[in-house]
């Protein structure tokens, strides 16, 4: 505002980037990533769902921390959410999607009830 507060000065701030300049900087960084980061099919959703099992059982180290603890109810749901996946995804898997779901979901059922049992 002006002294006498009888309108406004607009200075273009050039330190600031554009809408377009951040979609190319953030599409980058996107491609950066994808080329570190494995397809995402459906064997990889359920080994990631399994991943994170192993790490609420505290059977291996969380990724960011390095650290391993226990969250037993976060394990059952994760165990819960391949269970309602399988049975919802039933007639639409291959033989090899389906084996290897009923095979992750035995084991990590096994592991839970050893660690609540």
């Amino acid at each position: 505002m002006t002294e006498q507060g009888k309108g406004f000065i607009l200075k273009e701030d050039k330190t600031k980037t554009t809408h377009e300049e951040a979609r190319q900087q953030a599409d980058a960084a996107g491609a950066d990533r994808k080329t570190r980061l494995p397809k995402v099919d459906f064997a990889t959703f359920v080994f990631s769902l399994n991943s994170a099992v192993l790490v609420h059982l505290g059977v291996i180290d969380e990724p960011g921390t390095g650290a391993r603890s226990k969250n037993l109810d976060l394990a059952k749901q994760t165990i819960d959410i391949l269970g309602m996946l399988q049975e919802k995804s039933r007639g639409n898997l291959t033989s090899d999607e389906e084996n290897m779901l009923k095979n992750i979901l035995y084991d990590l059922r096994m592991l839970y009830v050893r660690e609540t049992g």
